[in-house]
């Protein structure tokens, strides 16, 4: 069984975290997270945060022991590179790449456990979202009978709404009370004229 877990796009180079990934490369994971721990590198920190979080997956996803895994891979891939400038003399920029990396941690099992996929959460009945009731007012349960507001309030938002559009609203004979269109209202009110 291996179970996974990946960083992406970690802001320490490739080159550096490398040199960490060596270290523990291989070890079962108790030793490899004190050698992290005692690393006085600053790329100790995200492998060894990742390597706890694999540990979990073991654990929650597969239930398997820890005591049974190791490190059976784990590399540090070159992911994209920010691009920035240093100024320099005379009005000149000089290009500084700041590069990031992915990192990588597969664990396997010392002794075979015979697990094969991951636990499924079983749930006691299956829910069908179509038809779950599911209560609009914090008052009323799904439970509980509506009462005959309710169920008038409900009769009345069955029936579909008018769609209005707001850029027409001011256009036709549905404008307004007098009956003038939109421009009419504009041009009226900016002479100051009445009718």
């Amino acid at each position: 069984m291996e179970v996974k877990a990946y960083a992406k796009s970690l802001r320490i180079s490739p080159r550096k975290l490398r040199l960490v990934v060596d270290l523990v490369r291989g070890k079962k994971i108790s030793p490899a997270l004190a050698q992290l721990q005692f690393s006085g590198r600053a790329a100790s920190l995200p492998v060894s945060k990742l390597l706890k979080s694999a540990v979990a997956n073991a654990k929650h996803n597969y239930d398997l022991v820890e005591d049974n895994l190791f490190i059976k891979e784990i590399f540090a891939d070159g992911a994209a590179t920010l691009k920035r400038s240093m100024p320099r003399a005379q009005g000149r920029a000089t290009p500084i790449r700041k590069r990031t990396s992915h990192l990588t941690i597969v664990l396997g099992e010392l002794v075979d456990s015979g697990v094969k996929l991951a636990r499924k959460v079983a749930l006691d009945k299956p829910v069908d979202l179509n038809t779950a009731a599911v209560p609009t007012d914090k008052n009323i349960s799904a439970d509980e009978p509506k009462s005959e507001k309710t169920k008038k309030a409900a009769k009345s938002s069955d029936k579909p709404k008018e769609i209005v559009d707001p850029r027409r609203e001011g256009r036709g004979s549905k404008s307004s009370a007098s009956g003038k269109a939109f421009t009419g209202k504009l041009f009226q009110r900016k002479s100051g004229s009445s009718s």
